[in-house]
């Protein structure tokens, strides 16, 4: 009976230790099955056309193409697309632009003229017809192109990747054939025939179809996120009472996508609507983010502008399209806060975030009051962190 035991122990931890070596086996090649081809704009295209290619494509970014030799790249980066055969430069990638961008534009421009007085002379469709070369950097991701090289770096594991999304980089390219030279001693020129983009996202989703009970990530996905240490406390929000221009200015200006929707303070007649507050310990109603505004038509986001962002939230989801957009990307389709409590176990945060298709839980108590957040930065970091610390003990 002895020996039957410990010859199942041994099993035990042999099948373990097998199912560890597959994941950490797994290359970022692995993660790009069935990714469709790139979604990208020229820089000459208008912000208009651009939005309306987010929309299409239910993605919250797009690379910019500019001909190869006119530009520098998004800090500095030489990423081109190259003729598979001859190997001539066909375009350079100069940055990425963001629903957040436009918004950023688009709000900034309509708070300038608000300012000078001349409101009625907002011309919204003019606004939208500059070209999308003229407002990469006005959110910092714009300036943030990075690669993931699976051909250069075979060794390239989806713990590698996990590292580079951990520092807080959503997106990555990831060349379907390349080559990489040395310009200028630092500098590097990476060209391949096509790219396919890679997102915090695609890694949970992996994970969680990888991670199914039995496997190495059992001890790890039952592990609460506060235990792991993946709850930010500090909570940035916007009051019920903030206006939809303000809350896309303040998101512009604290690099956020998103921001949690509070109920405004009965007795503080001072809070400042038009500014972000501490949301920690307030009763959340609801988000705010970038993604809400995907569905707007162009005609009709001028007037939305001046509405609280908590009216627009509950207009907006009532909007056909974008409740059409939601049941396709998996988003919620009604005003629903997507939270969970400190004492959730990872596995729980992953697998609601990648089923309710968002980049963020508000961790909230048994009041509804919040306590913290976790991204999908969050999520990955604490999530690498414990895969390596189970494999160096």
């Amino acid at each position: 009976m002895q020996q039957t035991m410990e010859h199942s122990t041994a099993k035990h931890y042999s099948e373990a230790d097998q199912s560890t070596q597959r994941l950490r086996d797994k290359k970022v090649g692995d993660l790009m099955v069935n990714k469709r081809r790139l979604v990208e704009v020229p820089y000459t295209a208008s912000l208009a056309h651009t939005m309306n290619t987010l929309v299409a494509n239910k993605v919250l970014a797009v690379p910019v193409a500019a001909p190869p030799g006119q530009w520098i790249g998004a800090g500095g980066s030489m990423i081109m697309e190259a003729d598979k055969h001859t190997g001539t430069v066909r375009k350079h990638y100069i940055g990425l632009a963001t629903m957040l961008d436009l918004l950023a534009h688009i709000a900034g421009t309509e708070d300038q003229l608000m300012d000078e007085g001349v409101h009625d002379g907002f011309d919204l469709d003019q606004k939208m017809s500059v070209p999308v070369s003229s407002i990469i950097g006005q959110c910092l991701e714009g300036l943030s192109l990075w690669t993931l090289n699976p051909n250069t770096s075979p060794n390239f594991s989806i713990l590698d990747c996990m590292e580079v999304f951990s520092k807080g980089i959503h997106r990555a390219l990831v060349p379907v054939d390349s080559h990489m030279d040395n310009v200028s001693g630092v500098e590097l020129v990476e060209s391949a025939s096509s790219y396919r983009m890679l997102t915090q996202m695609d890694v949970l989703r992996f994970v969680k179809e990888h991670g199914s009970s039995g496997s190495e990530l059992d001890n790890i996905m039952s592990s609460t996120v506060s235990d792991l240490g993946a709850v930010t406390a500090r909570v940035f929000a916007i009051t019920d009472r903030t206006k939809v221009i303000d809350a896309i200015k303040c998101m512009r200006i604290a690099l956020l996508n998103a921001v949690a929707i509070v109920r405004s303070s009965d007795t503080d007649n001072e809070e400042d609507h038009k500014q972000l507050v501490n949301g920690r310990g307030r009763q959340a109603i609801g988000t705010f983010s970038a993604t809400d505004l995907r569905g707007c038509h162009i005609a009709t986001l001028q007037t939305w502008l001046p509405m609280s962002a908590l009216d627009y939230t509950e207009t907006v989801l009532a909007n056909p399209l974008l409740a059409a957009l939601n049941n396709a990307a998996g988003s919620p389709t009604t005003r629903e806060l997507v939270a969970c409590r400190a004492d959730s176990s990872l596995g729980e945060v992953i697998d609601k975030v990648v089923s309710k298709h968002v980049h963020r839980l508000w961790v909230v108590d048994q009041q509804g009051l919040l306590k913290g957040l976790i991204s999908l930065t969050d999520i990955i970091r604490v999530l690498r962190l414990a895969i390596v610390s189970e494999q160096n003990a």
